[in-house]
C-alpha cells in the first residue's frame, strides 16, 4: 500500500530539524519520499492543505493494565495508592478484563497521535495485552512485571515466587519478543526495588544482557520509597541498581526526581534512560523531577504520561506542555523550551527504546509512523507567523489530531478508531471494571 500526503507542513525532526511544506509518500511500513511535489503513483492521496505532518509521539513508561482504573484511585501519595487501591484492582484482573484494559489504552493513545509506548503491565495474563498490542497496530515495548518480595504489602492474587516470576517472563519474551512485524518487543519489567528480591534483580540484570533486551522499571519516584530502599538495601536507589548491574543505556528508568549527586553522576555516565512523567508526578505529589538539570550534563530523557490512575489520561499533549511549564517558577522563563520538549516526545522516546535509526522523525527510510494534526481550532489561531514547536507543545491538544499512522497502517482517521470497536469496548470495558471490582471487594 503506497498513501501519499499532499500539501503538508511536514515537521521532520531531522538533524536540522526542517520544517517542509510539500508533500510525503509512504510505501507499505516505510517513509520513501519526503518534500516537494511528489506525482508518484499511489493507492490513496490524503489531502493535508497544510495541516501539520509530525512523527508520531513516543511515550516511555505506560501502564496499559491500569486504563481500566482511571479514576478509582485518586487524591492519594503513591505507597497509599498502591496499597490501598492499585494493587488489588491490578491483582483482580482475569484474562477479558486485561484486554479490555489494553485496548482502552491504545485507543486513547492513537486519539492522541502516539504510535509507540513502552509499557509495564501486571503480575498476570500479560499475553492477553500483548495480543490487544498486535491485533490494533501498536508499536510497543512492554513485559510483564515481576513482584517476588512481598512485604507484607502485596495481596495474595499478586505474590509470585522468584522462579516463576523470571520463567514466565522469559516464556513471553522468546514467544512475543519481534512479533507484529517487529512492532512488539519484550521487556524484563520489575516493577521497583521495593517488590524484588536481590535474587530476582541480579537475574534479570544477567538475562537482559544475555538476550540483548531492555529492561524497564521505576526508580525514586517519592521519598518514602526512598526510604524504604535505604532501611532494606543499605544505599539509594540509583547506586543499588548500578551495583546489581543493571544501569546502562537498556534500561529505562520511569521518574527519577529524588536524586542525589551521586546518583545523578551515575545516570548520566551509565547512559540510562529516564522516563519523565510529570502530571502523574504533580497527581500523586511525588515532586518535580530536575530534568533541565540533568539535561543539561547529558542524561537522556523522553517523555510519558504514565498510568491512567495516576493521571488520569494518556495524552502527550498534556505531557510536552506540563513538562515545558512546571520547570519554568524553578529555573525561568527559558527553561526547556517547546523545541526540546518536543524533541523528548519523539526523538528522544526514540532514542530511548534503541530506535533513534527508524523512528522519532520524518526521513526517508524511517518507519512510517507519523500524525496528522490541524491547526484550526480557534485554541491555534491565528496560526501565521508562529513557531510550530510552540504551536505543538503549548497551543495544540489531543483532539486535534486528524489521523494517526503506525508502521504505514492508518489506525485511526477524522477522529474514528479503525483497529478498534469502540461500541463494543464500551459495553465489554463496563462489565470488566465491576467484575474486578466485585472480585477484590472495592463495590
Amino acid at each position: 500500500m503506497r498513501i501519499l500526503f499532499k500539501n503538508a507542513t511536514i515537521v521532520t525532526m531531522n538533524a536540522e530539524r526542517e520544517i517542509i511544506m510539500g508533500d510525503l509518500l509512504v510505501d507499505g511500513s516505510q517513509i520513501v519520499a519526503v518534500g516537494g511535489v511528489i506525482e508518484q503513483p499511489a493507492d490513496q492521496v490524503i489531502e493535508l492543505n497544510g495541516d501539520l505532518l509530525i512523527p508520531g509521539l513516543i511515550q516511555t513508561h505506560i501502564h496499559l493494565c491500569q486504563t481500566l482504573f482511571r479514576g478509582q484511585a485518586d487524591d492519594l501519595e503513591l505507597l497509599d495508592w498502591l496499597r490501598q487501591r492499585v494493587w488489588p484492582l491490578e491483582g483482580g484482573h482475569d484474562p477479558e478484563s486485561l484486554y479490555d484494559s489494553a485496548l482502552l489504552g491504545i485507543g486513547e493513545l492513537f486519539l492522541g497521535g502516539t504510535t509507540t509506548i513502552v509499557d509495564m503491565e501486571t503480575v498476570h495474563h500479560t499475553e492477553h495485552a500483548f495480543e490487544a498490542i498486535l491485533s490494533t497496530g501498536l508499536r510497543a515495548l512492554s513485559g510483564k512485571v515481576m513482584m517476588d518480595d512481598c512485604n507484607g504489602d502485596l495481596p495474595p492474587s499478586l505474590q509470585e515466587k522468584t522462579d516463576v516470576s523470571i520463567q514466565e517472563s522469559v516464556d513471553l519474551f522468546e514467544k512475543y519478543n519481534g512479533k507484529g512485524n517487529g512492532r512488539l518487543e519484550v521487556a524484563f519489567t520489575p516493577r521497583f526495588v521495593i517488590s524484588c528480591t536481590d535474587t530476582l534483580l541480579k537475574e534479570v540484570s544477567r538475562l537482559a544482557k544475555e538476550k540483548n533486551a531492555f529492561v524497564h522499571t521505576h526508580a525514586s519516584e517519592n521519598r518514602s520509597e526512598i526510604q524504604v530502599v535505604e532501611s532494606t538495601r543499605g544505599m539509594r536507589n540509583i547506586v543499588y541498581l548500578d551495583k546489581v548491574g543493571l544501569t546502562g543505556p537498556k534500561l529505562i528508568l520511569a521518574h527519577c526526581i529524588w536524586l542525589d549527586e551521586a546518583e545523578k553522576e551515575i545516570l548520566v555516565q551509565t547512559k540510562t534512560r529516564i522516563s519523565h512523567c510529570p502530571s502523574s508526578n504533580l497527581k500523586l505529589a511525588s515532586g518535580i523531577a530536575p530534568i533541565p538539570e540533568l539535561m543539561k550534563r547529558g542524561a537522556e530523557v523522553s517523555l510519558s504520561a504514565d498510568g491512567a490512575p495516576c493521571n488520569n489520561n494518556l495524552d502527550g499533549f498534556r505531557e510536552m506542555r506540563h513538562a515545558a511549564l512546571i520547570q519554568k517558577p524553578l529555573h525561568g522563563p527559558t527553561a526547556m523550551p517547546a523545541r526540546e520538549v518536543f524533541e523528548m516526545a519523539t526523538l528522544g522516546g526514540a532514542r530511548a527504546i534503541g530506535h533513534e535509526h527508524d523512528l522519532g522523525s520524518l526521513e526517508v527510510g524511517k518507519k512510517a509512523d507519523l500524525a496528522v494534526v490541524s491547526l484550526q481550532g480557534l485554541h491555534t489561531w491565528p496560526n501565521e507567523h508562529v513557531d510550530v514547536y510552540s504551536q505543538l507543545v503549548y497551543q495544540a491538544v489531543s483532539s486535534d489530531v486528524r489521523l494517526t499512522m503506525v508502521d504505514g497502517q492508518i489506525v485511526m482517521k477524522d477522529r474514528q478508531l479503525l483497529t478498534i470497536d469502540v461500541p463494543k469496548l464500551k459495553i465489554s470495558s463496563t462489565k470488566s471494571l465491576n467484575r474486578v471490582m466485585q472480585r477484590v471487594g472495592l463495590i
